[in-house]
């Protein structure tokens, strides 16, 4: 089979072997996957990333220890704890410290024609939900993830600075959850996205001072957070999604004197993010650049680098 290998900067294909099915584990033939925000940041560096990447995808089980999952659509959680930590216990394996996670830490990722992943992390795709629009479940569920962490109150205005992929879902789910949003980015194409779903977009050439309770940091930029401070109350509070390679600088004088929490927020859980899909609400074919057979991938990795480009999918074969 082939599937994708970064190493050193660099995008190949390369022939590999199928992997062997675990006791417990689902062998799945990949569908289609989505080249994220990570996936680039591992090709940089982040890390210290060498192998498979991949984590958002949509596949087809071809065998497991439950036949009740072969031949059916899944998604798969992306955070593979060690299930009997402390922290597995408590129901939080995605802070397992012996955890390994898809196509980042020491599992190989889902950018190849045959994946694993263990049977208690798959999700069934609802029939309703296309598969172009099933990949996005991770990044959806990492935008869900935020209500858990926080509790917003209905009809509360919360900024979202960052008009990327992540953000973009990240302002659609919060105005379906009820809140009012108001979404910051540069690229006017991007934030007609958002207004597509109700919300309301703004250049941030020039951005507000102290205005919000709730900012969500999602620019993917060693810039943001510093941005985010600036846009927040004291004692509000800033949500921080940008998971950016290198050191990020903040002048922590304002935190502390205006008393503003900062959340660090990452995985969530899927159910939220299926349910979401299944309403249809999501501005997702729009969120869409391009499509790339599995073959193509340095081309598509190239592709989703570029400027204003949003979701590159790789087709399975």
């Amino acid at each position: 089979m082939i599937g994708v290998h970064l190493e050193a900067g660099a995008v190949t294909v390369r022939r590999m072997p199928a992997p062997r099915r675990p006791k417990g584990s689902a062998l799945i033939r990949l569908i289609c996957g989505g080249i994220c925000n990570t996936d680039i940041e591992l090709l940089r560096g982040y890390y210290g990333f060498k192998g498979t990447p991949g984590h958002e995808f949509v596949g087809e089980v071809v065998d497991s220890d439950d036949p009740g999952w072969v031949g059916r659509r899944v998604v798969g959680e992306i955070n593979l704890p060690c299930g009997h930590c402390d922290w597995c216990t408590r129901g939080l394996g995605r802070h397992c410290p012996r955890r390994t996670v898809l196509g980042i830490v020491r599992h190989p990722g889902a950018f190849r024609e045959l994946l694993t992943l263990p049977e208690a992390n798959l999700r069934a795709v609802p029939a309703k939900v296309k598969t172009e629009h099933a990949v996005f479940t991770e990044p959806i569920a990492a935008a869900c993830e935020i209500l858990d962490q926080v509790r917003i109150p209905r009809g509360e205005k919360v900024a979202v600075l960052g008009d990327g992929k992540l953000g973009l879902l990240i302002g659609q789910t919060l105005r379906f959850s009820g809140m009012e949003v108001h979404q910051y980015g540069r690229h006017k194409e991007k934030l007609r996205i958002a207004e597509a779903a109700g919300i309301d977009a703004r250049l941030s050439n020039k951005l507000p001072a102290a205005a919000y309770d709730y900012v969500v940091e999602a620019t993917g930029s060693s810039e943001g957070l510093m941005q985010a401070v600036g846009m927040t109350r004291p004692r509000g509070t800033i949500i921080m999604k940008s998971t950016v390679h290198g050191t990020v600088a903040l002048d922590a004088a304002p935190v502390i004197v205006n008393e503003i929490t900062l959340v660090g927020s990452r995985c969530g859980r899927f159910e939220p993010a299926l349910k979401l899909l299944q309403t249809g609400k999501l501005q997702l074919d729009q969120m869409i650049s391009e499509e790339c057979p599995l073959a193509d991938a340095p081309r598509a990795f190239a592709r989703a680098q570029e400027r204003g480009v949003l979701k590159v999918l790789l087709r399975g074969s």
